[in-house]
């Protein structure tokens, strides 16, 4: 069996630090819910503010994923950045609040795609309180290739990068 998981040998703190950036710097995520039978998903835009050690979202009042939440709000969220091989998953509760303040604070620029102002009364703002996460950090694009034309050449599995899970 070729498949490998790198140990990763940053200290815990570290592995933190570039789980939120990584998070902050892609933005778009895969947002997950469960439904009591299967999980869906669905790209949402994150604001990430590790000082607050929260992830927030603008959602409207309506939708599929508000219930889910109410009942199991166990949620996770993934980053891909595929180009660069970086890829970053974080879980943890998650909880919506009609926060106007929050919401307005959070209000940017292209939230007018979805509604007309901050202080559209069907806004709500999802909290994610991040428990853990993990992470896959390869050196980019072009290490990668060389590492797997390599490992294709050596019978062997290839070391792209790091991987570490850790708590948040």
């Amino acid at each position: 069996m070729k498949e490998r998981q790198d140990d990763n040998p940053k200290p815990p703190e570290e592995v933190r630090d570039r789980i939120w950036e990584l998070a902050e710097k892609i933005d778009i995520c895969m947002f997950t819910t469960w439904d009591g039978g299967a999980q869906q998903s669905r790209p949402l835009s994150a604001r990430v503010r590790r000082g607050e050690h929260a992830i927030y979202f603008l959602v409207d009042e309506s939708g599929e994923k508000n219930a889910q939440l109410e009942r199991f709000p166990v949620v996770s969220c993934a980053w891909a950045d595929n180009g660069a091989y970086k890829y970053v998953l974080v879980s943890g509760q998650g909880r919506l609040s009609n926060d106007r303040a929050k919401i307005a604070e959070l209000w940017t620029k292209a939230d007018e795609a979805w509604w007309e102002d901050a202080d559209d009364p069907t806004i709500r703002l999802l909290t994610l309180t991040p428990e853990r996460g993990e992470l896959w950090d390869s050196p980019g694009k072009a290490v990668a290739l060389v590492k797997m034309a390599a490992a294709v050449v050596t019978g062997a599995a290839p070391q792209m990068g790091d991987n570490a899970k850790v708590d948040l």
